[in-house]
């Protein structure tokens, strides 16, 4: 048996990033809950399989071709999503590449184009929603944020590490701005999670995974599904009075301190 707490049948949803990752299975996820879809991304072969996974489940889903870093394409998404549903109840921000270069090398440039993909993109996206869930008076907004934009990586991570944490901040500001207006805005905090570019990244560094997982206490890596029960929580209305939050999914990564050691951490003997 569902709860009736988590049910979000008549509503629709905009996930951005839903073509493949922890942004397809967002979108799955609320669609196995009821919701209906805008799906957003570049790669618009994948969000046509993200869609028919949707159809299957008898949930509609509007894929729309979008670069979340221009903000007249966000705009346009969103006057398709008014004539095909007239609403948007849930946002998802999970789309947006970040940039690693030296600290001593990284250019203006270089961290403009982060902010913009990641920042301002974003803010755009979460503004178009606000707008509409304000008029009818209720609404959940919900953004990826590494835990890079909590703590240090290092690794040359500094304009992805900005960028994340002025996403923190505006998750802060926002459901300050707007709780009282019906709107929430949470974030959600993740660790390292597997996809194509991270799996890439290990295979180029065969040191790389066990570093990631010195961090993780619960023993493994993330995976795009983890997402999916924690953002049914804060889609529906089983997280009614929770806002301004910023909710860690990394596998213990936060809780612990840089010193110290877990049962199985590579490289190291628990005593």
């Amino acid at each position: 048996m569902t709860h009736p707490l988590f049910d979000l049948s008549g509503r629709v949803a905009l996930v951005s990033g839903a073509a493949s990752g922890m942004g397809r299975a967002m979108s799955i996820a609320l669609a196995e809950v009821g919701a209906d879809l805008v799906l957003a991304d570049i790669n618009a072969a994948g969000m046509d399989d993200t869609a028919q996974q949707i159809a299957q489940l008898d949930r509609r889903a509007l894929p729309v071709v979008c670069d979340v870093s221009d903000p007249e394409q966000i705009a346009a998404m969103f006057d398709k999503l008014d004539a095909e549903y007239g609403r948007i109840d849930v946002l998802g921000n999970v789309a947006g590449e970040g940039i690693r270069a030296d600290p001593l090398e990284l250019t203006p440039a270089q961290i403009q184009q982060c902010m913009q993909n990641l920042v301002v993109g974003r803010y755009v996206a979460t503004q178009q929603a606000a707008k509409r869930m304000i008029a009818q008076g209720r609404g959940s907004i919900m953004s990826i944020v590494s835990i890079a934009g909590l703590t240090a990586l290092g690794r040359s991570h500094i304009a992805y590490s900005m960028a994340m944490g002025a996403v923190a901040q505006m998750t802060r500001e926002l459901s300050t701005e707007w709780a009282g207006r019906g709107v929430r805005v949470n974030a959600i905090v993740c660790a390292q999670v597997t996809n194509r570019g991270l799996e890439e990244r290990m295979r180029a560094d065969p040191n790389l995974e066990a570093a990631y997982l010195r961090g993780l206490p619960i023993g493994r890596l993330g995976r795009p599904d983890d997402i999916k029960g924690l953002a049914i929580f804060l889609a529906s209305d089983a997280s009614s009075w929770i806002t301004g939050a910023l909710i860690p999914l990394d596998g213990g990564n936060l809780a612990k301190n840089a010193g110290g050691s877990h049962p199985g951490m590579p490289g190291a003997t628990v005593g």
